[in-house]
Order: structure tokens, then C-alpha cells, then sequence
């Protein structure tokens, strides 16, 4: 389980550590295989072991790509999907394209989501989370505004 978010660096060359907290787990889980592709909304790159992507791959697939917003969902998480293996430093290396897409520097997070990472620009990351707290202002009576379906999450 993938969780938290930690501050990392993206060299010049585009590769990046892995936090050593989920190393072994990702060896142990995929062998240090990895898949990353462009989110569909946010400007960041979802980051997949190799199974987990597998899995959501097959799902995505096996809807038909007769309906064109599913062909286009395809199209975007698999065509921008890249395999990319750990090295023995816990290194990843970026395709410079995956990169540019999500407005990535140097200064990066990558973020727990429990089966898989977010990997985020800081600038972005730091903007994305004001976003949040302004969206789930506590009302007059103490309660967070959450989304619909959501009201009973315990807080």
C-alpha cells in the first residue's frame, strides 16, 4: 500500500529516485517493473507497477473502443503508457514527452495513492492541494463540503 506523498528530484537526464520506503515493495510486488502514462485531468503522470497496470490495461481494453470517448480514454492511458524497469539505485528515467506533458522540473512529489503513485510538478502539487482546501472548506457548523455519495466518510 502506497501512501503519503514525498519530495523528490528529477535530474536533467529525467530520472528520479524512488523513496526508499517502497523499494523493496516494488521489487517484491513487480520486480521493479514499472509502467507510467499521462493522467487524463490532472497535470501529472500516474506511476503503475507493473501488475496494477496490467490489471486497469485489461479493464480499459475489454470495453469495445466501438464508443469514441472509451476509444479516446484508450488511446490516451495506453498510447502515452510507458514501461520503464527500476535500476539497482531505485531509479526511474522519464521519457522526456511524459515529462513535458505533465510540467515536470526538477523539483518534484510523488504521492501514495494506495495501488499506485501520482507523480507531480511541486509548483502543480502545492497549487492542486490550496485547490482542495478551498473545495472542502469547513461549513459554519464544523462539517467539510464533501462530494456527493461521500457524506458518511468518517472524518
Amino acid at each position: 500500500m502506497f501512501r503519503g506523498s514525498d519530495a523528490i528530484t528529477i535530474d536533467e537526464k529525467g530520472r528520479f529516485a524512488i523513496p526508499a520506503r517502497y523499494r523493496q515493495g516494488l521489487r517484491d510486488a513487480c520486480a521493479g517493473q514499472i509502467v507510467v502514462t499521462a493522467h487524463h485531468r490532472d497535470s501529472c503522470l500516474l506511476v503503475y507497477p507493473q501488475p496494477r497496470w496490467l490489471e486497469f490495461e485489461s479493464s480499459l481494453l475489454a470495453r469495445g473502443g466501438l464508443n469514441p470517448e472509451v476509444r479516446r480514454l484508450q488511446r490516451h492511458f495506453v498510447g502515452n503508457a510507458r514501461d520503464l524497469e527500476m535500476d539497482k539505485q531505485g531509479r526511474l528515467l522519464l521519457p522526456q514527452m511524459l515529462k513535458q506533458r505533465a510540467g515536470l522540473n526538477a523539483k518534484a512529489v510523488l504521492v501514495g495513492m494506495g495501488q499506485t503513485f501520482e507523480l507531480w510538478d511541486e509548483a502543480q502539487w502545492e497549487a492542486e492541494q490550496g485547490r482542495i482546501s478551498e473545495q472542502f472548506e469547513m461549513n459554519e457548523s464544523g462539517e467539510a463540503s464533501l462530494p456527493a455519495g461521500m457524506e458518511d466518510l468518517p472524518l
